[in-house]
């Protein structure tokens, strides 16, 4: 804990808001409809790392078969978004500087609701900025085929910066995330 403390201090943190504890994630949508979706659990590790576990609230997801594969999605008359599991073994550990195996956990794709099927092309990723209230997500542009087989190393997140790109305010229904 010490340790903890010691690193938000470092970072200017103090007194903010604490990575310890069940955490809800909430998301925003642009016709301001805000959702819980989920629950994060972060535990406090003795190397200063934070362990945790996402649980998504499926109860407030619509099931939807898409491209052969069921997705637990959030819709709108302009966007349909889904949750993307991240299919592979990960360490489930995060540090202050370093929130990607979260982010990973925190993966979509988004079709319009005409659209059949699923754009793996057309992936969401949430990239975290820790605030004095929480964790807020902002969208990035990803492209899910990426994870379509095994990463060399398990190790490593899949989606690095190289693999993110800048999208447009506005321009998804699913505006951004946040964890508090």
């Amino acid at each position: 804990m010490m340790a903890l403390l010691l690193l938000v201090s470092a970072s200017g943190w103090v007194g903010a808001w604490e990575f310890q504890g069940s955490k809800t994630i909430t998301a925003h949508t642009r016709d301001n409809q805000h959702t819980r979706i989920g629950v994060v659990h972060f535990v406090p590790q003795p190397d200063g790392s934070l362990a945790f576990t996402v649980t998504m609230d499926h109860a407030v997801f619509t099931d939807y078969f898409l491209s052969m594969k069921e997705f637990k999605c959030l819709s709108s008359p302009v966007e349909v978004t889904c949750h993307v599991p991240y299919p592979y073994q990960q360490p489930g550990r995060v540090t202050l500087q370093d929130l990607t195996w979260l982010e990973h956990n925190l993966l979509f794709l988004f079709k319009t609701p005409a659209e059949f099927g699923a754009k793996l092309w057309n992936g969401l990723y949430y990239r975290l900025k820790l605030t004095d209230t929480g964790l807020v997500g902002k969208p990035m542009a990803i492209d899910l085929n990426h994870i379509s087989a095994p990463p060399d190393d398990l190790s490593v997140p899949t989606f690095g910066p190289d693999l993110r790109d800048a999208i447009l305010a506005g321009a998804r229904w699913l505006e951004s995330i946040t964890i508090e």
